[in-house]
């Protein structure tokens, strides 16, 4: 609809529309032959009384005149049988429109293509429902002005967008997995939606090794779930997660699309995160983590997409591989990254790595912090915890 008519909103109201009459007609007269085109019908008729309604009462009946005729469409009909797939696909990367900021193409995603509610994407962000609702119609006013027809990018345009679009599903994933914010330590909806879209993007360009390696990364992440939280929903590290627990599904699939991956030529980011993630998840305890190999992936992905979280990870691997000092000396450098600077997640390593070299003052004061600068509750209770546990006075650590 989309595509015939090029109206968002519009569309969805004449769809939504069709969708009601179905439910109402399909029970007393049956399934028509093909539910699909009958769909299409009935949406299409009611969006040509929504627009021309529109148009009687803007007064803007040159709309009607600027129509594009069927034979010029640009794809084929809405109703094709080949065609449902690659509208899915088409809609990613018009939400990914680079002119819209990443909160607003995440909305748009999670709205337009993943069909979450405006009420169930303002829960899932912590905002109110009208912010939400503001924000997707100007993202919607957006795509719309930008004029672009509804059609796949092509050449370089095309992969500057499958960038945005990759990138707007790394963070749906990782919003739903590690939430910023709230009583949850996780938001299973939002991971398994952006599971699913990247499967989708997958099955659609196969060839595509950074797309493999995001499904994988997704896929080996999201496989340690189950073990991630206690009964009383309380956070578990990965150090002291039951591992029978993981989703060993789960962690097959994701090895086998980063093995099949990387040898294809220069490896990406997702790739090089989903081998690390795989060393994690093939190891069969803890302690027999091959940290070594970790440090050096984390070399690598550092040199092709260093930024602040990979550097800080990177000194984690390095505390693991050569001793908490040579890690903490990592961390002091990354103090001065005003990026980082007020992230809970530097106080949380650096407690961690104190802790391991036996500062159990400078630990515990660490933890403290961290617990201060995170705002999910689960998390806080974490840290909280951890400083608890050591034996250090706290009268002294105000």
């Amino acid at each position: 609809m989309v595509r015939r008519y090029g109206h968002f909103d519009t569309a969805e109201d004449a769809v939504q529309e069709a969708l009601l009459a179905a439910a109402v007609q399909w029970p007393q007269d049956g399934v028509p032959g093909n539910p699909l085109g009958w769909l299409i019908t009935v949406a299409s008729r009611r969006l040509t009384d929504l627009l021309r309604s529109r148009q009687a009462r803007e007064r803007r009946e040159d709309v009607v005149a600027r129509w594009t005729p069927a034979e010029q469409w640009l794809a084929p009909a809405a109703d094709s049988p080949v065609s449902d797939a690659d509208d899915t696909l088409i809609l990613l990367f018009m939400c990914c429109h680079p002119a819209l900021s990443p909160a607003s193409q995440i909305a748009l995603t999670l709205r337009v293509v993943g069909g979450l509610t405006t009420a169930e994407i303002a829960r899932a962000f912590l905002v109110p429902e009208a912010t939400m609702t503001r924000r997707i119609t100007r993202a919607k006013k957006t795509v719309k002005d930008s004029g672009i027809p509804f059609g796949m990018p092509q050449g370089r345009q095309r992969d500057e967008r499958l960038r945005a679009v990759l990138h707007v599903l790394y963070l749906i994933f990782n919003e739903g997995y590690a939430s910023t914010s709230g009583s949850n330590l996780h938001r299973p909806e939002l991971s398994a939606e952006a599971i699913r879209l990247t499967r989708i993007v997958h099955r659609l360009m196969p060839g595509a090794g950074e797309v493999a390696g995001l499904l994988a990364l997704m896929l080996l992440t999201d496989a340690r779930r189950p073990a991630r939280t206690g009964p009383d929903g309380g956070l578990i590290p990965m150090a002291e997660q039951d591992r029978s627990l993981w989703n060993a599904e789960q962690i097959a699939e994701g090895v086998a699309l980063v093995t099949d991956a990387l040898p294809r030529g220069r490896p990406g980011p997702y790739q090089l995160q989903a081998a690390i993630a795989a060393v994690h998840d093939e190891a069969p305890s803890a302690e027999q983590t091959d940290w070594p190999q970790i440090k050096a992936l984390y070399e690598l992905l550092m040199g092709i997409a260093g930024n602040p979280m990979v550097a800080l990870n990177h000194a984690v691997a390095v505390a693991m591989a050569d001793g908490p000092r040579a890690g903490l000396d990592l961390i002091g450098e990354l103090e001065s990254d005003t990026r980082l600077a007020e992230d809970h997640r530097l106080h949380a390593v650096r407690a961690h790595l104190l802790e391991m070299a036996g500062d159990l003052a400078g630990a515990y004061a660490a933890y403290q912090e961290a617990a201060r600068r995170t705002t999910n509750l689960p998390q806080q209770r974490y840290l909280h915890a951890k400083a608890t546990r050591l034996t250090v006075t706290p009268t002294l650590y105000p």
